[in-house]
């Protein structure tokens, strides 16, 4: 999918181009080098921001105006080209596909499907609710438009709102006019809201055996359980949003003194149970990162449906922190679901596991490549 990349100023890779074999690539080099920078530059071609949560300005290589990522694609892509460059003067991204310039960056989300799979994933697991919230966003965003456009659309209802209650805690209004100036916000993040909640549980009950599966393939004894919570998630998608407005009304008096929307999808979680305990804080290391990684090989299989081939592959270290007899369970679970291109990158040679060793090899050293 991924033929050729072009990378300028992003982080220290000064100057890159790559040709990438139809196979992948696996890149070798000493840690804090700018292997996961290569994969980060990458991925920004499918998020238009940084995976690792990284602000654009910061993401330029010190002492350069802007960064540039450009890549040439063919099947099962839909665009052959694609590019997003960010000047740090104006502070503007532009993304282009096939030279043309998008009126909306939305409009070139995705454009390169890619997962990654990286030891950084053990923070779905470890951390909190907003990290597995954003996964499932990412997921569902990045494969229906119509989920991207609720997520859009509910976000900004819920930025103003959050902004007028904001405001009214500040000068102390608690009337029922003030209860109005806050309510102006809800039917739109009722309706949206509905859409996130009912794609959600959805995307949870289609995967959530698979992912045990998964686990107790990858080496798990005890049950797995992923699932969906919100206080808005009982009964049937068609009362979602009369639901949602009725948990806006009761919390109001309480939201105009906290100055802060407290229900909604925005605070909602995906649970993840081994043995009926959560994970977040039973799990071991190990537990957790093989939960994680089964994570990321639903949101391959997430991508796969839709765009009927497997994503690229990103795969930092991926095995890092796993003993050998799990390894070798994911690497054969990859194969029975299929894997496409590869791009892996690992501190030694040592480290490339064996369904990879044939890949194209190259070292990075200071952000350049041999």
């Amino acid at each position: 999918m991924l033929e050729q990349l072009t990378i300028r100023d992003f982080r220290n890779l000064a100057a890159l181009d790559l040709d990438i074999d139809p196979a992948g690539l696996a890149v070798v080099g000493n840690n804090g080098h700018g292997k996961t920078n290569l994969l980060e530059a990458i991925a920004y071609l499918r998020l238009l921001r940084s995976w690792r949560g990284a602000r654009d300005a910061d993401v330029v290589r010190f002492g350069a105006p802007a960064f540039h990522v450009r890549a040439r694609l063919c099947a099962p892509a839909a665009a052959q080209a694609v590019s997003v460059g960010y000047e740090r003067a104006g502070k503007r991204k532009r993304a282009t596909l096939d030279g043309v310039e998008q009126p909306r960056l939305s409009d070139a989300l995705g454009a390169l499907p890619s997962v990654c799979f990286s030891p950084a994933d053990v923070s779905l697991i470890a951390g909190g609710p907003g990290e597995r919230r954003r996964f499932l966003d990412v997921s569902l965003a990045l494969t229906s438009r119509q989920y991207l456009n609720a997520l859009q659309q509910y976000r900004a209802a819920l930025l103003r709102r959050n902004a007028t209650l904001r405001e009214l805690q500040r000068t102390g209004r608690t009337t029922a006019s003030a209860a109005a100036n806050a309510a102006v916000w809800e039917p739109a993040l009722c309706e949206h809201g509905a859409v996130l909640i009912a794609a959600r549980r959805t995307w949870t009950a289609h995967h959530a055996e698979p992912f045990a599966t998964l686990c107790a393939a990858i080496g798990e004894t005890l049950p797995s359980t992923m699932r969906y919570h919100s206080a808005a998630a009982e009964g049937d998608d068609e009362g979602l949003s009369a639901m949602l407005a009725t948990m806006f009304e009761a919390q109001r008096s309480q939201e105009l003194r906290r100055g802060v929307t407290l229900v909604g999808p925005h605070r909602d979680d995906l649970q993840l149970l081994l043995g009926g305990r959560d994970l977040r804080t039973f799990g071991s290391a190990g537990q957790q990162r093989t939960a994680a990684i089964a994570l990321r090989m639903r949101e391959s299989a997430t991508v796969h449906a839709v765009l009927g081939a497997p994503p690229l592959l990103l795969l930092d270290d991926p095995f890092a922190e796993l003993d050998v007899q799990r390894s070798t369970a994911i690497l054969s679970l990859l194969a029975v679901t299929g894997v496409g291109q590869v791009i892996l990158v690992v501190p030694r040679d040592e480290d490339i596991p064996l369904a990879f060793t044939a890949l194209p090899r190259t070292r990075m050293q200071a952000g350049a490549l041999s």
